[in-house]
């Protein structure tokens, strides 16, 4: 909705009237904050009633929301003394010299890599920046959030303790990373992971996404190398290229997980030739189709989904 005023005698805020500072839409009238706030009200008031579904939905929101926030008012106190011990003891995090809320001028380049296991995580440890890189170690599969209240951020430990290395519990205003970066294997369960670590960022902080915060990092697949030289691939087709190259007797080295890559190996995927892709949002998707879709117990739209857009790679049968 637009709303059209037209105010006798305006009175402006500065030289450049830029900045409207009339508080009253006339001399000695009614104040603009009060003409707006009747016609709100009074439309808003009609629309309800002649509306009663979206009134009943819009109450049990309302009433849904205060539950929610008082159920997290009950928990947040005990969640926020876990996390102030954990900072002290917590493993998980290995913190890096440089914030994204710092007045820094490589604050654009923080990094945090969020992994699965201690493997992956020792090697990205022992050679990234420790100036503007950070790390932090999941033990293993997170919850699947995808239709639970933000409780559940206070409730499981590592969700909490991810929210509080990111800072992000109340706002993004002082979000210690530019880019949150997602490490996983390139096999099924590190795509799972991969899938529900974008859930519990877009169920419950989905302006990080939208604001160009998260990434997947992309590792190599392959190393080709003989004597002379070493080619890292990230698919079949680089692969092809690297032994047109190097010839056909070069040695292949396929990557089954992050932490099969030696830490001398990773200091190449995470410094100036790192490769990320951005997960976007976009404007016409809606989250929670998206979530519904993917996430929800909708087992069989799925399974018709995959087998219609299967594609096979003749050249790996």
């Amino acid at each position: 909705m637009a709303l059209s005023i037209k105010v006798q005698e305006p009175v402006f805020e500065s030289q450049t009237k830029t900045k409207l500072g009339s508080q009253h839409i006339e001399p000695g009238g009614t104040t603009i904050r009060n003409y707006i706030g009747e016609i709100l009200k009074k439309r808003l008031d009609n629309y309800l009633h002649m509306n009663s579904d979206i009134a009943d939905a819009l109450l049990k929101k309302i009433l849904q929301s205060e539950k929610d926030r008082k159920d997290l008012a009950n928990i947040k106190k005990v969640a926020r003394e876990r996390v102030k011990k954990a900072n002290v003891h917590n493993k998980k995090l290995r913190d890096s010299k440089i914030h994204y809320n710092d007045n820094h001028p490589l604050r654009l380049d923080t990094k945090l890599f969020v992994t699965e296991g201690d493997s992956a995580s020792g090697s990205i440890t022992k050679v990234r920046d420790v100036n503007t890189q950070a790390v932090f170690s999941l033990k293993g599969k997170p919850l699947n959030c995808y239709g639970l209240s933000k409780k559940i951020v206070y409730e499981n430990e590592e969700f909490n303790l991810l929210q509080a290395a990111l800072n992000i519990e109340d706002s993004l205003e002082d979000l210690r990373y530019n880019n949150i970066i997602i490490a996983t294997d390139a096999d099924v369960d590190g795509m799972h992971i991969r899938l529900l670590l974008i859930t519990f960022f877009l169920q419950f902080f989905p302006d990080l996404v939208r604001n160009g915060h998260l990434y997947i990092l992309q590792t190599p697949l392959f190393r080709v190398r003989n004597k002379k030289k070493t080619i890292y691939c990230y698919s079949e087709n680089e692969k092809a290229t690297a032994l047109n190259e190097l010839g056909d007797k070069a040695e292949i080295t396929r990557f089954k997980g992050l932490g099969e890559i030696s830490p001398d190996e990773f200091g190449n995927f995470i410094g100036e030739n790192i490769r990320l892709e951005p997960v976007i949002l976009r404007k016409e998707n809606g989250i929670g189709d998206i979530l519904n879709f993917y996430m929800g117990k909708n087992s069989p739209d799925r399974q018709n989904f995959i087998i219609n857009n299967l594609r096979f790679d003749l050249d790996m049968v």
